[in-house]
């Protein structure tokens, strides 16, 4: 079992917009993925460890750009990239919180989630790729970045795995 140490890692979200989240989406729904981060914001919360929310930014500002859920006490990141490190705070706010561990989740697997994740490792943190609380646009892009890609810069668990592993 993988161990997450609250006091070093935080969970970040990528992505949990509205318009983001109505995609067609595989091989989970938007739903699924909503509810899979909400499960883990809420245990990663209640352990005292830091929730970050990277959301994307356009110069277009389409419609539903709004998050689906209140971020309340959450950091919130606004990209203008693909990923959420790029010309933001991310990784001076995780250092600032003493975090060396950082849990992922959102959407899509190969576009946000993945661009910030491997950045996240080129920072040198640690990742963990929760493969049920993110989807992708295409199955192979999902399959090839869970077991593929994110295996060779962190490790890979599920929603549930992760929960017990949140020590």
């Amino acid at each position: 079992m993988t161990k997450i140490d609250p006091a070093t890692s935080a969970l970040v979200l990528v992505d949990l917009q509205e318009r983001i989240v109505v995609l067609p989406t595989t091989p989970h729904t938007g739903e699924t993925v909503l509810a899979n981060a909400l499960r883990l914001r809420e245990a990663f919360r209640a352990a005292g460890a830091p929730v970050v929310i990277v959301k994307v930014s356009r110069p277009d500002n389409p419609p539903g750009n709004e998050l689906v859920f209140d971020p309340q006490d959450d950091k919130i990141v606004t990209k203008f990239t693909i990923g959420g490190f790029a010309g933001t705070d991310l990784d001076e706010y995780l250092r600032g919180q003493g975090v060396r561990t950082v849990v992922f989740g959102g959407i899509a697997t190969e576009f946000g989630v993945e661009s910030t994740l491997r950045a996240a490792s080129d920072h040198g943190y640690d990742t963990v790729a929760v493969s049920d609380a993110m989807t992708a646009l295409s199955d192979i892009s999902h399959e090839n970045a869970i077991t593929k890609i994110f295996p060779r810069l962190g490790t890979v668990v599920t929603t549930d795995e992760a929960l017990a592993g949140l020590a």
